[in-house]
């Protein structure tokens, strides 16, 4: 007889709408936390600990790896005992890290369990021949991945992952990332579900857009979606700059055009910031990185004319903010 979603089948499992999903408890707050397809994330309650137990425990990584040589850390996987995507040979360089010869899917991933997906929203607005939320896809998302694979212990889906706002199958991830959203215009339904995403547990990234105008833009839209809520600054002091690297300046990081030339902005964005909303008991629902392009320094990270500064500081905080929404 078939299962309805979230019956338990046992301690380390649940049913979902996409199948059977692990479950990590943590047992300073005896919550079930779901990180895979077919349940949404619990949400830590008020006063439980930063890290789940199971995340705390996953997190194996040494923080001078970034800093290094990005050949050497490669390199470093050359002995692992699992076949992995590797920078040592021509053709898989190609098929990681040449635009020509990665090409996207929209096909819905497995509903095998996974502890991440690395979701990108797909929503209406944008340029008059293309659409703003494809900007560097998929090879960002699949670089990123690769890279991601080496400094945390997680399973994560290799794959890129796009979903539409206005699709209930998004609640099934709970990390979104969302770029070039000032020249977003949303449907109504796309406010609506992305409304019930992020107060749902949801956790939304915004990055690469620049500027007065396409902040003035953002701001309206996602004011549609949470309109209770305020944007403010996310301090430095913020657990977020620090569950895994140590944050301790925000870095401007620029598109590879402008790497090169000295000047790191575009339009009058001048300085960096990172903003957030915030919910009534605390949690930081959307993450916003306003006059920086994080997803250009994943996208060129192997590139010798991208700076290395960059790549380490985009890269840094986004492991950070993905630690950080899926333990939370």
């Amino acid at each position: 007889m078939p299962l309805s979603p979230g019956t338990r089948l046992g301690p380390n499992q649940v049913t979902g709408e996409s199948g059977v999903a692990k479950v990590h408890q943590d047992r300073d707050t005896e919550l079930d936390r779901v990180v895979a397809p077919g349940q949404a994330a619990s949400r830590t309650a008020p006063g439980s600990r930063m890290w789940s137990r199971h995340l705390a425990r996953a997190v194996v990584i040494s923080t001078g790896v970034i800093g290094v040589a990005w050949g050497a850390l490669w390199a470093a996987e050359r002995a692992a005992p699992k076949p992995r995507v590797t920078l040592e040979t021509s053709a898989q360089r190609q098929a990681i890290f040449r635009r020509e010869d990665v090409r996207p899917t929209l096909t819905a991933p497995s509903a095998d369990a996974r502890e991440f997906f690395f979701t990108r929203a797909i929503y209406s607005g944008g340029g008059r021949y293309w659409s703003r939320w494809g900007t560097d896809f998929p090879k960002a998302d699949r670089q990123f991945l690769t890279i991601l694979e080496r400094l945390v212990d997680i399973d994560a889906y290799e794959r890129e992952n796009a979903v539409r706002l206005d699709d209930p199958s998004i609640r099934k991830f709970p990390f979104l990332y969302a770029l070039e959203v000032g020249s977003m215009y949303m449907t109504e339904p796309e406010v609506k579900g992305l409304r019930d995403y992020l107060l749902a547990g949801g956790f939304l990234m915004i990055d690469d857009f620049w500027g007065t105008w396409e902040w003035e833009n953002f701001e309206a839209e996602i004011r549609r979606v949470l309109p209770e809520y305020q944007i403010v600054e996310v301090p430095l002091d913020h657990p977020i700059f620090n569950t895994v690297y140590h944050i301790e300046e925000i870095v401007q990081v620029p598109a590879i055009n402008n790497a090169q030339g000295g000047r790191t902005w575009e339009a009058d964005g001048v300085e960096p910031h990172v903003r957030g909303i915030f919910d009534e008991d605390g949690r930081l629902m959307v993450i916003i990185n306003w006059n920086t392009d994080i997803g250009d320094a994943w996208e060129w990270a192997e590139s010798p004319y991208y700076p290395l500064r960059y790549s380490t500081f985009a890269i840094e905080i986004t492991v950070n903010i993905i630690v950080y929404a899926m333990s939370h």
